[in-house]
């Protein structure tokens, strides 16, 4: 793979030849398209780990997006400095800053299809088409790749989906953001069966989950093929390629971030003590140099501890990307660089130890708990009204349910479109996009278990 045709700044759906009179560069304007759709706005009431936080300090989807773009922003000026020196080619028409402004905008926007709920919430999704009501669905979709979309639902396909698709109904292109940001985003370049393969390359890194529905599976195609990314399978069946390498930087930049502030999360809510807290971070952190550590309160202190942590990781991981580069562009590389670095037994640590003490806290387990009820109720409701009336059924169930919908999650029945697999699509989009409270609140409303004291806006 060749750096320029990777950063490549052409947006999706746009007239290549048009030009722009902005003094912000294409990854730039990337960045500002994220922050003010409304699909990144909703993660400000999503869970990161603690459903429905009663704490103003715990993380939400929105904070943790933002947070992982600013390490995502020096992770990639800092490759981008040695890698313009090392590529003179690239001096002409680049800077170390597009590195970081790529990487920031794919960051940003890494999480923006997770639905309500968090991770709990994909597998309540899954579990609804795998073993819930929704398995009646498998014989007449009969396609074993789109089944596999909804039996194993994906919020990265989800965000990809989001960005090319959702965002800005009617235009070409979605959001329209450029094909490096795009590719950068993708940590899983690959649909969701490539059966042979597979099984082939179970151990691999990029194989572990998937990056886009079979529905945008033509629109990724053109983006693999517009930055130049290496395709790993002869078979034109087969959608599955190797990583653009700026996504190992948005992969460090989350595993930076959801390990160590998830650990400050759990201190500061009391799940760990501040010895065990100032224990897992020191080495990190680095016990030479803390200035003024003895003055500070405890949570000044562990906040301290997790920003040199995070100042050191960042250097690690730059350094191992700089190493691995080579193998990273010929596609060889394929394993997270948090493994390639002498810390990552102690980042390993902080993850079995917040698996222990946080992940499976009573609280956090019922809520997640509460989730699989709420998301398998409300796609009960919404995907048997929907297919109702796709059918023709109006009955005065159906229509009241069909008018909770917004228009755009909605096939007409006469649209040639409106295949099964299209409208559980549709479906799912809406549920998905809901945010943790609005989830909940419509779940009781519709159920009877509370009544409705105002509007329901999505």
């Amino acid at each position: 793979m060749d750096w320029i045709r990777l950063l490549n700044k052409h947006q999706l759906g746009e007239n290549k030849s048009r030009k722009r009179k902005d003094e912000r560069s294409e990854f730039q304007r990337d960045f500002d398209r994220i922050v003010f759709c409304s699909s990144f706005r909703r993660l400000q009431d999503k869970t990161q780990v603690f459903p429905l936080p009663e704490t103003d300090f715990v993380h939400t989807r929105l904070t943790h997006s933002l947070e992982v773009s600013c390490v995502g922003r020096s992770l990639g000026n800092f490759v981008g400095e040695r890698v313009i020196k090392r590529h003179k080619t690239l001096q002409k028409d680049f800077s170390k800053f597009v590195f970081g402004e790529i990487v920031a905008a794919a960051c940003l926007a890494h999480d923006i299809g997770n639905p309500p709920f968090g991770h709990s919430g994909e597998d309540a999704i899954s579990d609804f088409f795998g073993r819930g009501p929704g398995s009646i669905f498998e014989a007449e979709i009969n396609n074993s790749k789109k089944w596999n979309d909804l039996i194993h639902f994906e919020g990265n396909a989800e965000g990809f989906r989001t960005l090319t698709t959702l965002q800005n109904q009617g235009f070409k292109g979605g959001l329209r953001l450029t094909f490096a940001t795009l590719a950068a985003l993708t940590k899983y370049p690959k649909e969701s069966f490539v059966a042979d393969l597979q099984k082939k390359n179970s151990d691999k890194k990029s194989l572990r989950k998937f990056g886009f529905f079979q529905s945008e599976k033509k629109i990724f195609k053109t983006v693999a093929e517009e930055v130049g990314l290496q395709k790993k399978t002869n078979n034109s069946k087969d959608y599955w390629w190797c990583r653009h390498p700026l996504a190992f930087l948005v992969e460090a930049a989350d595993d930076i971030c959801y390990r160590i502030m998830d650990l400050e999360d759990g201190y500061r809510l009391g799940l760990l003590s501040f010895g065990e807290t100032e224990e897992l971070l020191m080495p990190l952190a680095g016990k030479s140099n803390l200035r003024f550590y003895n003055i500070r309160d405890n949570h000044d202190k562990i906040g301290y501890l997790r920003a040199k942590a995070i100042s050191n990781l960042v250097g690690e991981l730059s350094e191992a990307f700089l190493d691995e580069e080579r193998n990273i562009l010929s596609g060889k590389y394929d394993d997270s660089l948090i493994s390639a670095i002498n810390k990552s037994r102690y980042l390993e640590e902080i993850k079995l130890r917040s698996v222990e003490k946080i992940y499976r806290f009573h609280s956090v387990v019922e809520r997640e708990a509460a989730g699989y009820e709420v998301l398998g109720g409300l796609l009960e409701i919404f995907v048997q009204a929907v297919n109702d009336f796709a059918a023709g059924k109006m009955s005065p169930k159906n229509i009241t349910i069909i008018n909770l919908i917004p228009r755009r999650f909605i096939f007409a029945p006469e649209d040639a479109q409106n295949d099964l697999y299209n409208r559980l699509l549709r479906i799912l989009d809406f549920v998905s996009g809901m945010t943790d409270s609005f989830a909940v609140s419509l779940y009781r409303k519709l159920k009877g278990i509370s009544l409705p004291g105002g509007r329901i806006t999505y």
